[in-house]
Parts: structure tokens; C-alpha cells; sequence
């Protein structure tokens, strides 16, 4: 387990801390509100980020994820066809920018909010090896009156070192008293909906 200080001043993440950060075991005397989390497995569409670094609002974050025959998706997408969805790649992507705003400082639940401009010009396959996700930070934004922070980037997705997806304009905010721990008891934040902006 880290400090709060200390998971802030990291500048790399592997898989067991991204895991711990998934399951909210990571940061040790985190503040009450830092709920947001990564997804768990399948879903965690990372294995280490290998760089994460802050300029005043903007940044940079450099992560991999090792492509194994077995991932989940190859065995339903496509059969005869098999290649990853290129929503997970878009979903890697807001899963970093997610991970930003809480190393940044941001607390709430993460909520991916959009992005601009997105273009696949190659594909994911069984026998691929790494994926690499490059995404410079264009702002870092904390609203102290909502409660909130937001992170916009852009994206480059390589496999085996070939560029294959660009992304313009990647969107994801953190939120406060969103968050639904009681799930599947129904509660106060288990039905969802239109977000106020």
C-alpha cells in the first residue's frame, strides 16, 4: 500500500498497484471521496503505466497492456474473425485519463464524458504482443464549486509499435456523491439516466 502523498508523486504504476487501485486498496489514508476506481478484470484494459507526469494543466501518460491469446474478446469478436473491439482501445484511453485525475488529485467517480475525433487505421489480433497507449494531457481542470475535475487529452494507441488509432479530444471527469456502493440493493444513485451538466 502507498500514502496518498506517495501514490500522487509516482511517476509508474504495475499491474498488482493498478489491480489494488481497481479493488480501493492502494492508497492507504486516502480521503473519503477518492472512490473512483479502474475497472477490475476483464474489463481493465491496462497491465502498467510506465509514465505519468504533471505540467501545471497539462501532463502526459504512457501505459501498456501485453495481448494474450485467451483475452476474453478474441472468443466472441468475431468467430473465424477474432480482433479486439476498438471501443477498448477507446476505453483504455478514458480509463487513463480516469486514473490522471486521481493521481492529479481529483476525487469523485470517474465518468467518461466523450471525445472529439477517433480514427482505427489498423487492428488488434491474437498473436499481437503489446499494446501502447501515448496520451498527452491538453488540460487538467478542477472545478472547486461543482465539486468536480476534468481531464482532456489526446491519444495515440500502438501495437507492436504501429500506430493503428488516433484519438482527438478524449474527455473524462471525476464527480462527487455519485458513486453507487450498495449495489444490487437499490438505493438512491441505482437507477441512471441524463447527468446534470
Amino acid at each position: 500500500m502507498l500514502t496518498y502523498d506517495e501514490f500522487k508523486g509516482r511517476s509508474h504504476f504495475e499491474k498488482p498497484e493498478l489491480l489494488a487501485f481497481a479493488y480501493g486498496r492502494l492508497v492507504k489514508d486516502a480521503p473519503e471521496e477518492l472512490v473512483a476506481r479502474l475497472p477490475i478484470p476483464p474489463m481493465l484494459m491496462l497491465d502498467r503505466v510506465v509514465e505519468i507526469t504533471a505540467n501545471k494543466s497539462r501532463g502526459r501518460i504512457v501505459a501498456e497492456r501485453d495481448v494474450n491469446l485467451d483475452d476474453w474478446f478474441f472468443h466472441c469478436h468475431f468467430q473465424g474473425d477474432p480482433v479486439q473491439p476498438g471501443c477498448l482501445g477507446l476505453d483504455g484511453i478514458w480509463q487513463l485519463l480516469g486514473f490522471y485525475c486521481n493521481w492529479r488529485g481529483g476525487l469523485g467517480s470517474g465518468r467518461a464524458l466523450g471525445c472529439g475525433e477517433v480514427e482505427f487505421f489498423g487492428q488488434i489480433r491474437p498473436y499481437d504482443s503489446v499494446i501502447r497507449y501515448e496520451v498527452d494531457v491538453k488540460r487538467y481542470t478542477v472545478m472547486q464549486s461543482a465539486g468536480a475535475s476534468m481531464v482532456i487529452g489526446d491519444a495515440r494507441l500502438l501495437v507492436d509499435d504501429d500506430e493503428i488509432y488516433t484519438v482527438k479530444g478524449a474527455r473524462v471527469g471525476l464527480f462527487r456523491d455519485i458513486q453507487y456502493p450498495d449495489y444490487p440493493i437499490e438505493s438512491e444513485n441505482s437507477r441512471g439516466g441524463r447527468m446534470e451538466r
